[in-house]
């Protein structure tokens, strides 16, 4: 039962995948075929010339006194424009074949690129990312193989045995019957070590993509590695996976390796057979010699095709393999968006928010109702938690009762040990995650009725661990407002103090940066974060950690950046540093996903609970 499901499934991929080439390829198919075909049927016609080239032309010629030569260069001459004929159409069926493969590589790379930008956070949290990164390269890799290789070959030798066959039985019913023994031994011989080799293959795939997910860990955890003096055991573990990938590759590979000569030998063995019952036929006067020459080449062009098959069936079944990962990810599901309340610009008129194309500074959600109206609430940045409740799985909660309230314009800063929940909150209010129970307002609207982009939209960022991109530093600026004014990325840029630094760089704001910031300091990556954020200029700004890794002077100047920053916002702040929350409105303090104890600065000390603990360090923060 499981291997019928495992054949439907593959017919459905195999239908998927050619459903890319006849999207928008079907003309370019057409020719592929009909060339195939033509190229396929000359050679066929090339080895019955055999047979009447020796009896009608060659043999006649024997003994004669004042041979002609005329008719027989004649034939050549029209053989010769025959199999010029099916040279053309071998290269042109080649030729188009590149253009299609890659066509339709290229539309999958693109498909599961787009469609990876909308898949959720946990997407890329259950998968490592060099595993990611396989299904792009080698899975894709594997297509072009079989796209630009397998399929035609497959098709052009399926044509060639038939237009064989039928030549074979018009010469003699014995001899093909021979053949066909031959045959069904040489399909026995594939389908036991084909099959063996293609689940070795499917295997290999997998563990392809375990070795590129390690080695990527590796990698970005290089510094970890050598300060723990992990290198010996690292090397044991890689080891390991790296040994599982090298036995399926090994045993792919013997199968694969070992199949053509086997089916080859078969054929020889067939090749023998004709030959001395032809000969025995031919001594009788049952079979012409040119009959005889051209049948041993029917042999020939009909077991090579069928070795051919067999060979490419292995690079078929890793191509299927690797299409199944990447229509894994593709048919992965999209962050589902539900949202309809959207934000848009606004100005005041006679007291009432009003939308307005210009832009005036001022943002509003605009919320349409069931009854027909569209109300405007102007955006303020309050957050409200309810009663909140969330597990990253289903039946395992790590935050409980969360109730909370920030108003416009307040510092609410979350202290507790690491795994308490922190990050988790306000991974929240961005909706990377959504909450099995309560609720959270933004503005006082359920934020599961904001579209997600205009909701992101309203929200900064920064973080302990800062992303940026390949290009200048005035691009990953900009990043935070795509269609911002060089002006105001400078304006930004002065505001988080990173205007310091990157003016003492060689090219300043046109500096290229590569390898996720490689050349600049942890302090001034964070800098160019903060700008980042301030040049999108939100109402709503979240700091997680992003002072904990840099050095105390750095952090002075970072901090002030992000003083200025968070002028005027309602901000969250998530800090290991208790000096840096001091003049939060309000802390709170978690365990274990609860709220333990609440309040200012001053309330927290004078009750000398879990906060007087961690401020004094009579308590670990870890």
């Amino acid at each position: 039962m499981e291997q019928n499901n495992q054949k439907g499934k593959k017919r459905k991929v195999l239908k998927r995948l050619l459903g890319y080439v006849t999207k928008h390829y079907k003309l370019q198919l057409a020719v592929v075929l009909v060339s195939i075909v033509i190229s396929a049927f000359v050679g066929v016609i090339g080895t019955q010339f055999i047979k009447y080239l020796i009896d009608d032309f060659i043999v006649p010629l024997l003994g004669q006194q004042n041979p002609d030569f005329g008719p027989l260069k004649n034939i050549i001459l029209i053989m010769a424009g025959i199999y010029l004929a099916g040279i053309v159409c071998n290269y042109l069926y080649n030729r188009l074949m590149i253009n299609i493969s890659q066509g339709v590589l290229n539309d999958i790379r693109t498909q599961m690129f787009n469609h990876m930008q909308k898949l959720p956070i946990r997407y890329f949290d259950s998968r490592t990312h060099g595993d990611i990164m396989s299904t792009y390269t080698n899975d894709v890799d594997t297509l072009r193989e079989m796209l630009s290789q397998s399929i035609p070959m497959v098709f052009s030798a399926s044509v060639t045995m038939i237009a064989v066959l039928i030549a074979m039985l018009s010469t003699n019913l014995y001899l093909t019957l021979v053949v066909l023994a031959m045959v069904i031994l040489m399909v026995l011989v594939s389908r036991y070590l084909g099959g063996n080799s293609s689940r070795f293959f499917v295997k290999q795939q997998e563990d392809i993509g375990k070795v590129n997910g390690y080695i990527e860990e590796m990698m970005e955890g290089q510094k970890v590695v050598k300060v723990f003096n992990y290198e010996e055991e690292s090397k044991k573990r890689f080891d390991t996976i790296n040994d599982q990938l090298c036995d399926s590759m090994t045993r792919a590979n013997m199968y694969a390796n070992i199949l053509m000569p086997c089916i080859m030998n078969i054929g020889n063995l067939g090749y023998v057979l004709v030959a001395v019952i032809g000969g025995i036929l031919s001594v009788n006067g049952i079979l012409t010699i040119g009959s005889i020459a051209a049948f041993l080449q029917y042999v020939k062009a009909f077991t090579n095709p069928l070795g051919q098959v067999s060979q490419q069936m292995n690079f078929i079944v890793m191509a299927m393999a690797g299409a199944e990962r990447i229509f894994d990810l593709i048919d992965e599901e999209e962050e589902v968006d539900e949202g309809y309340v959207t934000l848009v610009n606004a100005k005041i008129e006679d007291g009432k928010v009003v939308e307005t194309k210009e832009r005036t500074g001022i943002w509003a959600w605009k919320h349409p109702h069931k009854d027909g109206r569209t109300t405007y609430t102007r955006l303020r940045g309050q957050v409200e938690f309810e009663n909140v409740q969330f597990g990253y799985e289903e039946n395992k909660r790590i935050l409980h009762d969360i109730t909370l309230a920030a108003k416009e314009g307040q510092k609410i800063s979350f202290v507790g040990a690491t795994g308490a929940g922190k990050t988790t909150i306000t991974n929240l209010i961005n909706r990377f995650y959504d909450i099995q129970e309560g609720k959270i307002r933004y503005d006082r609207i359920n934020i599961q009725k904001i579209k997600k982009a205009d909701l992101r939209r309203s929200l900064g960022m920064v973080l302990q661990d800062t992303s940026l991109f390949t290009g200048t530093i005035k691009d990953n600026i900009r990043y935070g407002k795509l269609d911002a004014t060089d002006e105001e990325v400078y304006a930004a840029a002065k505001l988080s103090n990173a205007d310091q630094f990157i003016q003492h760089l060689a090219h300043g704001y046109d500096t290229v940066i590569t390898g996720n910031g490689e050349g600049l300091s942890q302090g001034q990556r964070q800098l160019l974060s903060i700008a980042r954020a301030a040049l999108n200029n939100p109402p709503v700004l979240i700091l997680d950690e992003a002072t904990s890794s840099i050095d105390t002077r750095t952090e002075k100047i970072v901090q002030e950046g992000m003083d200025k920053l968070m002028k005027g916002r309602t901000v969250f702040v998530i800090a290991h540093r208790l000096s840096t929350i001091k003049n939060s409105d309000l802390i709170m303090v978690l365990d274990h996903g609860r709220i333990i104890e609440r309040g200012n600065h001053e309330e927290l000390i004078a009750k000398k609970g879990t906060y007087y603990g961690l401020y004094t360090g009579a308590i670990e923060i870890d």
